[in-house]
């Protein structure tokens, strides 16, 4: 399903379903105070549902949407702040990529991943619509509304239908087919691929330049994928060979206050692992470590995969090595990497505040995979 999965994305990312949604949305939200903010957190999650590449999120929002928000008044630090946040939902909006490689490592099935994840990926895109609401009506001249132009309501359902019915006609065939079992993840990818490169046809932007790109940068993706995998492997096999997994367990479980002590422990490494490891390097060096210690210690392996997803998402944005942060100053080179480091503060607190509500209320995540089944 990864190869899959990626080739979709990067077929989508060169369709230009990126630039007409972010030219909709604003047409839509701009005239309300944060509006450009909200429209970029609403084509965040729009393209991680679709593509889930946070790279060609994060460069499409910073090339179209920034120049925009900074010429309408927006702060630097939370124009930055969203665009950077926004790009990351790729990681916890299924068809997500890490879920996929951290239900193959924890063992739970992907399905039922994608499933729980809607949940916390939906309560993320509303916390940073809040957060931008907040801020918007706290300190208007931070992000103020774009000067009503009524030439731009002629229209403007239907230019709103056609630019949102091809992704969502998509993203209902890939998560649609999943979620009530009509196809598995691989099979589905392969209907995402095809959905993509059908998209990308009606752009016109599907010819064999784009399509050799495409397979170039799959290939390159998942070969990078699948390397670390044979590595991280060879180095599970040695590591379980010389005792090291019951090593790990005794100090897990030699902690005070049993499993809770154990997650917190867990949640706070994968944190702070975050700031300077790759999130697939974390999930097939350190998780094959932790998680057979976590079921052992009974916590449920499908929420403590989501956890792990969640906390993973961050490393994203924590500094100095947070990916989505260089590829905004990339794109962006007139930002300073201060004013980038500062506007994603916020964002940041929001995901972990959203991980502490689901370790202190499982049910919010399990809830919807039990409910399908």
């Amino acid at each position: 399903a990864v190869p899959l999965f990626v080739f979709m994305g990067v077929i989508l990312e060169k369709s230009g379903i990126a630039e007409e949604l972010l030219e909709t949305m604003g047409r839509l939200f701009g005239r309300i105070r944060g509006g450009l903010a909200i429209s970029v957190v609403a084509v965040g999650a729009l393209l991680a549902a679709t593509t889930g590449v946070v790279g060609a999120s994060v460069v499409t929002m910073a090339v179209i949407a920034l120049p925009a928000m900074l010429k309408h008044g927006y702060a630097p630090t939370l124009a930055s702040g969203t665009i950077a946040a926004s790009g990351t939902l790729g990681q916890i909006i299924p068809p997500s990529i890490i879920l996929i490689l951290l239900g193959d490592v924890i063992g739970v099935p992907v399905g039922q991943l994608f499933i729980a994840a809607a949940v916390p990926g939906i309560m993320l895109v509303f916390a940073y619509m809040a957060y931008i609401g907040f801020v918007a009506w706290r300190h208007p001249e931070l992000a103020p509304a774009i000067e009503h132009d009524p030439n731009n309501d002629q229209h403007l359902a239907l230019i709103v239908l056609k630019s949102l019915i091809p992704p969502l006609a998509l993203i209902l065939a890939v998560l649609g087919s999943i979620f009530f079992g009509i196809a598995s993840p691989t099979e589905s990818a392969a209907v995402g691929a095809l959905g993509a490169m059908i998209l990308a046809a009606l752009h016109s932007k599907l010819n064999l330049t784009n399509l050799r790109e495409a397979l170039q940068q799959t290939t390159r993706l998942t070969s990078m994928v699948f390397l670390i995998l044979i590595g991280a492997t060879a180095f599970g096999l040695v590591f379980v060979g010389m005792g090291g997994d019951n090593l790990i367990f005794d100090i897990f479980n030699s902690l005070p206050g049993g499993k809770w002590s154990f997650l917190i422990v867990s949640m706070l490494l994968i944190f702070v692992l975050g700031f300077f490891l790759d999130f697939i390097e974390i999930c097939f060096i350190v998780v094959p470590i932790i998680a057979p210690v976590a079921i052992h210690m009974g916590l449920d392996p499908l929420w403590f995969a989501l956890l792990i997803a969640l906390n993973l998402q961050t490393s994203f944005l924590t500094p100095p090595f947070g990916f989505s942060l260089f590829y905004l100053k990339a794109s962006a080179p007139t930002l300073e990497l201060t004013t980038i480091y500062r506007g994603v503060i916020p964002f940041i607190v929001i995901q972990v505040v959203v991980l502490a509500i689901l370790i202190s209320f499982p049910s919010v995540a399990l809830w919807l995979p039990s409910l399908m089944e």
